[in-house]
């Protein structure tokens, strides 16, 4: 898997292409950061004794896209009065859901990922694999490999997630706010008028 840290980067990143009113929730922020590392909520079963190639093992059912939708659109239900339209919310979740898959398929260990799981419990890897694999555990990843991971994830992930930030600050600069799905300058003034 690529870290904790990497998948939390990549998933606030990710954030960033949401309305402006989001971007100022803390609530929301949290629900990115926690959708971006859920999938290895799966590393539990090692220590449960759940074999690593089984359904339910790591890099398993939670790692599919099946698990991703499931969870942003019950997350948008839940979450639908204070982020609306709901949809909008549920299709950022699940991009960032599958940003954490789409990682540790790029990864050079362990076992690929079950994209889709249940139906389908092959592992999948893509061809090109840049990203060295990090050990599991706290423990484990602060020594010297959990050093050079991060040096692998700074090249191949953090510069690319640093750049799509960029460019995506640099587009809702360059658009009317309200195309971003903002409210446009005044006009919550003009719509307080129009009710009077």
């Amino acid at each position: 898997m690529a870290s904790l840290f990497t998948h939390a980067l990549v998933g606030s990143a990710l954030g960033q292409a949401t309305q402006r009113d989001w971007r100022r929730d803390w609530r929301f922020w949290s629900l990115v950061v926690t959708c971006s590392v859920l999938p290895d909520i799966d590393s539990i079963g090692f220590h449960a004794g759940v074999p690593y190639g089984a359904l339910w093992g790591h890099r398993g059912m939670t790692h599919s896209l099946l698990f991703a939708a499931i969870v942003a659109a019950a997350l948008a239900i839940v979450f639908r009065r204070t982020f609306s339209p709901a949809w909008k919310l549920g299709a950022i979740l699940l991009v960032i859901i599958v940003s954490h898959d789409v990682l540790d398929a790029m990864t050079n260990g362990g076992l690929g990922v079950a994209f889709f799981s249940p139906f389908d419990t092959h592992r999948y890897f893509f061809p090109w694999r840049p990203i060295q694999v990090s050990p599991i555990g706290v423990s484990r990843f602060f020594t010297l490999r959990g050093l050079r991971v991060l040096g692998s994830e700074i090249l191949w992930i953090w510069g690319p997630a640093i750049a799509l930030l960029v460019v995506i600050k640099a587009v809702q600069l360059c658009l009317p706010r309200k195309g971003l799905g903002d409210t446009a300058p005044g006009s919550e003034a003009a719509a307080s008028e129009k009710a009077q």
